[in-house]
């Protein structure tokens, strides 16, 4: 039986898991279907689909060598429906039956003796739609993979994305590298290497005490959807990118929000991690995390929303001059380069010192443009969301598709009871731009 190695990132992952902080990153996709649905059928089609995905079908295995190591391996025993599940929501006596639903599902852990992954098809939907809900354990791949695993079950699979899912290479089979390479890459990997390190223990700070969280297992989820074309009409009037453009209008949120709860926000930030993928830079296109990342201090303290996107846009700039292989929001690349042994001796004890870092993830997750369907009925929402860290209150992930930007907000249920105002102020901070881009 065939074995690929988990690279040490992908362990790490691994020794982060626990049932107050599970490793797993979850989307919640809603379909607006012509007709009457069948839900027997969706969690047919879905099994046949998901049992082409290679990576599907593997769980992992710890190795004896090197120390702490792992394989993926074909599970002898696999069954694509074991992995997919039925829910019927009422709408009688919740207004919010799917976020509420999604947020009891998405506090499960995965079992990591099984393949790190599940659906759940939910039906009972207002106006006849249905939802999918997906975990894949981070282990399994990040975000961008993530996106290839996912088109992976719908309908009208394009190529490259066929081979993603397959774990195959659309480009073609890499230059052989000669033995000068090998050495030059090693030098240049070892002084990074050091360079990251150095990196990391200066960045390192006191925890903010605005967003951080005891140990939960319950959580709460919140959906925000915002049309892309005002934020297009923000990038033309103030500039920036797009993402500079929603990290300003959730830095905009997270001050409200947090003023509300009491907190003194005036002159403060908060610290983000903004993953960055590194995926097209190697030369395999699924396998494992490929992640780097930066570290953006959000302006909170600032009150004038347009002044707020120019802080961002010169953080993100001096980020990106940097590149995505400096400074301490590349971590992931440090990671990726420690010895498995130790992230089984010392991950989870890491992990807990994350707020000394960051306060919170705001992540993207790409999709493509074209419309997307499942078993004919369309896309029609695309809510991602991020793992959140030990002893961190909340995390966000972003994902345009066509027409609007989805928001996926998943809190730590202990400590935010109130996840539905931190969605209003989105909509609110978003709004307040959107009015200063306004000819008058």
């Amino acid at each position: 039986m065939t074995r690929t190695s988990l690279s040490p990132l992908d362990v790490a992952f691994l020794c982060l898991e626990s049932e107050t902080a599970p490793m797993h990153m979850g989307a919640v996709l809603t379909f607006t279907p012509a007709g009457p649905v069948s839900p027997e059928r969706l969690t047919a089609l879905l099994a046949e689909r998901a049992a082409e995905i290679p990576k599907l079908r593997q769980k992992t295995r710890t190795e004896l060598f090197p120390p702490g190591s792992a394989t993926w391996s074909e599970d002898p025993g696999f069954a694509a429906a074991q992995h997919i599940h039925q829910h019927r929501v009422s709408t009688f006596h919740d207004l919010e039956p799917l976020a509420e639903y999604a947020a009891q599902w998405i506090a499960q852990p995965l079992d990591t003796g099984r393949p790190l992954w599940e659906l759940t098809v939910v039906s009972g939907l207002p106006e006849g739609r249905f939802a999918v809900l997906l975990k894949l354990h981070h282990a399994l791949t990040d975000g961008a993979g993530a996106y290839a695993v996912a088109v992976g079950l719908l309908d009208g699979l394009p190529l490259t994305a066929r081979a993603a899912a397959a774990g195959r290479d659309p480009a073609g089979v890499p230059r052989p590298r000669s033995a000068l390479d090998t050495v030059k890459d090693t030098f240049a990997q070892a002084g990074q290497t050091a360079e990251i390190a150095s990196s990391l223990v200066r960045a390192a700070r006191p925890p903010a005490p605005l967003l951080s969280a005891p140990a939960s297992a319950e959580r709460r989820l919140g959906f925000v959807r915002l049309p892309a074309a005002d934020l297009r009409r923000i990038r033309r009037a103030h500039g920036g990118t797009g993402n500079d453009v929603v990290l300003a209008v959730l830095s905009g949120a997270l001050r409200e929000w947090l003023a509300n709860r009491g907190q003194r926000v005036d002159g403060r930030t908060l610290r983000a991690l903004i993953p960055v993928s590194v995926r097209g830079r190697a030369r395999t296109q699924l396998s494992g995390n490929q992640l780097s990342g930066y570290l953006c201090d959000l302006p909170i303290g600032i009150d004038d929303p347009v002044r707020r996107l120019a802080v961002v846009r010169q953080a993100m700039t001096r980020n990106k001059a940097a590149g995505p292989s400096r400074g301490a929001g590349a971590f992931p690349l440090l990671a990726g380069r420690v010895p498995p042994v130790l992230h089984r001796l010392g991950t989870k004890t890491a992990g807990l010192a994350a707020p000394l870092l960051f306060d919170l993830v705001v992540t993207a997750v790409p999709l493509p443009p074209a419309r997307l369907t499942l078993d004919g009925a369309p896309l029609a929402e695309v809510y991602p969301f991020v793992p959140l860290a030990p002893r961190h209150a909340v995390g966000i992930a972003v994902a345009p598709y066509r027409d609007n930007v989805h928001i996926g907000l998943q809190a730590n249920g202990a400590t935010v009871p109130d996840l539905g105002s931190l969605r209003d102020a989105v909509l609110k901070s978003a709004a307040a731009l959107v009015h200063t881009a306004q000819p008058f």
